[in-house]
């Protein structure tokens, strides 16, 4: 359904680091970038996450929107949560089993460095 999704951020090296980060677990890498625009994906040139250098108007979105982001494997949502942590994150709901969403649902719940609302999911 969806295309591709940006976040407007407020400082592109913070967020860039962060999410190199948090990406690799998942499978995700840089595929395109330039001095205000860092492309995610598994193909050159095609991104479907990018973040967008928007220091005077990054604005996040409130309490009930989040992005989750497919992983390949529970101990890749490990890792995310993990690297998301290390790199600038906050909690925002664990990681591990969440059985309030589906008995084999595995996940990690984080906010990155500008307050995006993310997860990992297998």
């Amino acid at each position: 359904m969806l295309h591709h999704l940006s976040f407007a951020v407020t400082d592109i090296q913070r967020s860039a680091a962060f999410y190199d980060a948090v990406m690799a677990p998942l499978g995700y890498g840089r595929v395109w970038e330039d001095e205000t625009f860092v492309g995610y994906g598994t193909e050159a040139g095609k991104d479907t996450f990018a973040l967008k250098l928007r220091p005077q108007n990054a604005g996040v979105p409130g309490d009930g929107f989040h992005v989750a982001f497919a992983a390949p494997s529970r101990e890749a949502v490990e890792a995310f949560y993990a690297a998301a942590l290390a790199h600038g994150g906050t909690d925002n709901g664990g990681v591990g089993l969440h059985p309030e969403y589906g008995p084999d649902y595995c996940a990690a719940f984080v906010m990155d460095p500008d307050g995006y609302r993310i997860e990992a999911v297998v």
